[in-house]
């Protein structure tokens, strides 16, 4: 699953450097992760070397150490691994309402992990959304790319009034890399780098009211936050930059570095 999204990422490059012959070989590579997909089950499924899938599944099964089928985590956290193609990967599932149906089933699965060499890596469990491992933290934002943000917003909330705390153990993961802490600024702005390889940025719920970006050159992006009291789902109804409505969906890397001020309308 991720060396697909390598292959796409290696892909961009390519791209940009004018190597079409490339660009398609590793396109083409990057929508590999399709043939793991089980339409059966509805999850990635290891293989063997005969190109058939490993019996028995067990959805659950989690192992540590560079050897198994799903390491550090468990068939549900690794099958939503597809940043870079969110819309063909709806389609394995039959479209974008069955995928949601999936997502909504991964926030209410079991909270358990089988076999004999768990990970101690996977924590922070809601259902089978694991916050406190990385490979889990594009998740929420496919609700939004696939046009459920109020989903998106409901799940930003519980996770960060839930698994961010002030004190030695604040954290309810290890903050590889600075991940965890990373997460948690960019969804408090409310956008998130949910493929951090497009130059997009996908939009969650803010949880500031006002913040300021400092921006390279002497420039700044001011992010402000009107919040309406009104009887529906929490999201963002609203998007302005520089007096401009863009789509509730996401916003470039262009566009924040042009700076100013970035408005949301939410619903809180």
């Amino acid at each position: 699953m991720e060396y697909a999204f390598d292959d796409w990422c290696i892909a961009q490059v390519a791209k940009k450097l004018g190597k079409m012959d490339d660009y398609n070989l590793f396109m083409k590579r990057a929508m590999s992760y399709k043939n793991l997909f089980d339409a059966q089950t509805g999850f990635m499924r290891s293989k063997n070397s005969n190109g058939q899938f490993i019996e028995p599944f067990d959805p659950l099964l989690s192992e540590h150490g560079f050897e198994g089928q799903y390491i550090e985590g468990t068939a549900w956290q690794h099958s939503f691994f597809v940043p870079h193609d969110v819309s063909g990967f709806a389609e394995l599932f039959g479209g974008k309402e069955q995928l949601i149906a999936k997502l909504d089933e991964l926030f209410t699965a079991p909270s358990e992990l089988h076999g004999e060499n768990t990970s101690a890596d996977v924590t922070g469990l809601i259902g089978q959304y694991a916050h406190g491992n990385e490979p889990s933290h594009h998740i929420i934002y496919m609700y939004t790319a696939l046009g459920a943000p109020q989903k998106a917003a409901k799940w930003i909330k519980i996770v960060a009034d839930s698994m961010y705390k002030t004190g030695p153990a604040g954290l309810v993961g290890n903050d590889d890399c600075g991940q965890m802490s990373a997460w948690y600024i960019w969804t408090c702005l409310g956008f998130y780098p949910m493929n951090p390889a497009d130059g997009e940025y996908v939009f969650g719920f803010p949880l500031i009211d006002d913040a300021i970006i400092q921006l390279p050159n002497k420039k700044q992006l001011q992010v402000k936050v009107i919040r309406r009291s009104v009887k529906k789902s929490s999201a963002i109804e609203r998007v302005k930059l520089n007096g401009k409505e863009i789509p509730v969906r996401s916003i470039t890397h262009q566009q924040l570095m042009q700076g100013g001020v970035l408005e949301m309308v939410v619903n809180d």
